[in-house]
């Protein structure tokens, strides 16, 4: 009896999770309607592309992008952030959640920069880490975005998706991360990032999921798709 309930969880993992051919599908129908997924964030450089990124924590892209249209006209490096200060900062960012804590990141950001990079932002994982106010998920979106890495930022969307879809189900975000590099195809690896955000964003979404407009229903694993026929 031991044995056969220590199995039986395993059993329903597997059972929860994609085939490689599914996967394949998957993607391969979400870069048919998307060929060229990016980043809904508004930027024109990669230190852009952080500061933008570090605000977004617990905001959202429309919020980010309002501030930073009146940010980066007026600073946009590190060197003009840091001019700024925290209090000079302040004003375009405070219609975004938790922007004193934010305010004082971004202009130590800058510092930081200054000081170690040649205000450059840089290329390797641990040096963007350890900037203030960028963790593991802000520097997989630089590492993608920015210069093209196949890294994989996994925010509440992708979590979703991936645990919903049976993807790569996984109770934390770096075990979703972890399974997501393992199970996507190389070929798809690059932009995959984009392509589950958006699907989260606009079709999986958390609270009802718009389960008859989804391109990819009949591969998800979801036991509780909304109701309503597929489009045709």
């Amino acid at each position: 009896m031991a044995s056969q309930a220590s199995a039986s969880p395993a059993r329903r993992s597997r059972a929860r999770r994609l085939k490689p051919a599914q996967v394949e599908e998957l993607f391969r129908r979400l870069k048919w309607l998307d060929p060229k997924p990016t980043t809904e964030l508004e930027f024109s450089s990669p230190y852009e592309l952080l500061v933008a990124v570090t605000l977004s924590a617990q905001a959202t892209d429309v919020g980010v992008n309002k501030a930073t249209r009146k940010l980066f006209p007026v600073a946009n490096t590190p060197e003009a952030i840091a001019a700024l200060g925290v209090d000079g900062l302040k004003p375009y960012i405070s219609t975004i959640g938790l922007y004193n804590t934010k305010a004082a990141n971004v202009v130590a950001m800058a510092e930081q920069l200054i000081e170690r990079h040649a205000s450059e932002v840089p290329r390797e994982r641990a040096a963007l880490e350890a900037l203030p106010g960028v963790g593991r998920k802000t520097a997989n979106v630089v590492l993608n975005t920015a210069f093209g890495e196949p890294t994989m930022a996994v925010d509440t969307h992708i979590f979703r998706v991936s645990n919903r879809t049976g993807l790569a189900p996984g109770k934390t975000v770096r075990a979703v991360e972890d399974g997501l590099l393992k199970v996507v195809p190389a070929h798809y690896l690059h932009d995959a990032h984009h392509w589950l955000i958006l699907h989260g964003r606009y079709v999986c979404k958390a609270r009802r999921p718009d389960c008859p407009r989804c391109p990819i229903r009949d591969l998800c694993l979801y036991k509780d798709k909304t109701p309503g026929e597929p489009e045709a």
